[in-house]
């Protein structure tokens, strides 16, 4: 079940708040646990006792972390079962297809292994056990008591599956006690209607492009097309992933939860530092709260800085997915970082804004190449065609002609990727307040509301084309 549906849109999430807000507030939580699990066991029937068997095991391994008597030397212990097992059910789950390849291509030995299918959202939900513990171990929060707001920290359907990544401490007061109000829910479903527009006008349909790009013998594809394809699927990502980021903060929102943004405009930045500070901020923040930190950070020398940055980026480009291709793609992101923080950021700040954003841009949409491709020589013989190396042609009849088809829409992308929407919005709520007053603003925004929820569905009825990019990894 994805939020881009009718069935969710239509038949669970209506129940689900119709019961949340009717059966009060002593039983909210329970509602919102037994929805989240059904919601999870309805694309993962087997695998919701793995989820289940996590969030056992972790808030045992959390209890006993927090009791008094508990001596430094089992302390230690007890956060090392909890790595161990939450990092080897990711590991095996996830990547165990990959060290077996990989093996067998170094060895010569031929191993026809089976590997266990992936569990949905085992990599948000691994790394939200992870934090709880991590936190509880250092005494920054207390151990949760109830078992029920411990199994909803960690399976609260509207971030489960693909994120944000919620950090306990962020939640903890919320999961006992928060405000439930009409306007809270209210901005809630509009916030939640902003992420499905993004997702069922602006993903779905740039994303056919690049489908029908990425399906042409390399052969085919002009200089022309190949820009078109893959400037195509860097929209396509982004809207994809905040527009399910937005889902989610406003279905937090209207069963009362804050949770903190995961995009800002990144591809506004005029830097690849910037553009990893704007971008999938959740997964940002822990790697550099429980890995980055901890082994030194910039505070440290220069050849260290190298290690920490490539360790770093090596892990953020395995947890997108078990394939060399995203290894690869996160450590050339390391590396440019890298090579901003000793060399570029200095320079790069007399540089014009203009000339600093295409050099963003270029390296971003280069990047998109090594993560989409996950045969890393196609990867490369795409970009050979980019940089018309190879004898493609630089432009061709189908190439423009697709240019042409998908211009508006290209358009309306770039401009709904930067702050210019929501400049633009608070820009006639200003206006329109002044003019018409509050009661009759809030009449036309519901208008507004009601008339792009029946796009949606529109577009929803006759789309068969729906895929969550972020749900494979």
């Amino acid at each position: 079940m994805v939020f881009s549906s009718l069935l969710f849109t239509f038949a669970f999430l209506p129940v689900i708040a119709i019961l949340y807000y009717s059966l009060g507030k002593h039983f909210r939580n329970i509602v919102l646990l037994t929805a989240s699990l059904f919601f999870y066991a309805w694309g993962e029937p087997v695998y919701v006792l793995l989820m289940c068997s996590s969030i056992m095991i972790n808030y045992w391994i959390g209890t006993l972390l927090g009791r008094d008597d508990t001596s430094k030397r089992k302390r230690q212990l007890f956060l090392i079962i909890s790595l161990v097992f939450n990092l080897g059910c990711l590991a095996y789950f996830k990547y165990i297809g990959l060290i077996i390849s990989t093996l067998a291509s170094m060895s010569g030995w031929s191993l026809q292994l089976g590997t266990p299918a992936l569990p949905l959202g085992i990599s948000f939900y691994t790394f939200q056990t992870l934090s709880y513990v991590i936190e509880v171990y250092r005494g920054k929060v207390k151990a949760q008591k109830s078992l029920i707001l411990f199994a909803l920290y960690i399976a609260m359907f509207p971030q489960l599956v693909a994120g944000p990544i919620v950090n306990y401490a962020d939640l903890e007061s919320q999961l006992a006690d928060r405000s439930m109000t009409f306007k809270k829910f209210n901005a809630g479903m509009r916030r939640f209607l902003c992420g499905l527009a993004k997702k069922v006008l602006l993903a779905n349909n740039i994303g056919l492009l690049w489908s029908e790009v990425k399906a042409m013998p390399g052969t085919e594809i002009s200089v022309l097309m190949a820009w078109v394809g893959i400037i195509a699927f860097a929209l396509q990502i982004y809207f994809d992933f905040s527009g399910y980021s937005d889902m989610a903060i406003g279905l937090g929102k209207m069963f009362g939860f804050r949770f903190k943004e995961n995009f800002r405009y990144p591809y506004s930045s005029q830097s690849i530092s910037e553009f990893w500070r704007r971008w999938h901020i959740s997964l940002g923040s822990w790697f550099k709260e429980y890995v980055y930190i901890p082994l030194g950070g910039s505070r440290v020398g220069k050849w260290k800085l190298i290690l920490n940055l490539f360790f770093v980026w090596f892990l953020t480009g395995l947890w997108h997915g078990a394939s060399w291709n995203f290894v690869f793609w996160g450590l050339y992101f390391g590396t440019l970082i890298y090579i901003e923080k000793v060399f570029l950021l200095k320079s790069m700040a007399r540089w014009p804004k203009a000339v600093r954003h295409i050099y963003l841009l270029l390296l971003v949409v280069i990047g998109w190449v090594f993560f989409e491709f996950n045969n890393m020589a196609d990867g490369l013989s795409f970009l050979r065609i980019m940089f018309g190396v190879g004898g493609n042609a630089l432009m061709d009849h189908q190439g423009i002609g697709r240019l042409q088809a998908y211009a508006l829409l290209y358009i309306v992308c770039i401009f709904a990727a930067s702050p210019g929407p929501q400049n633009l919005a608070l820009f006639f709520k200003a206006l329109l307040l002044n003019r018409i007053g509050c009661n009759i603003y809030r009449l036309a925004v519901n208008l507004y509301c009601c008339t792009l929820m029946v796009v949606l569905t529109a577009y929803m009825v006759a789309s068969t084309y729906n895929p969550f990019i972020y749900f494979r990894f």
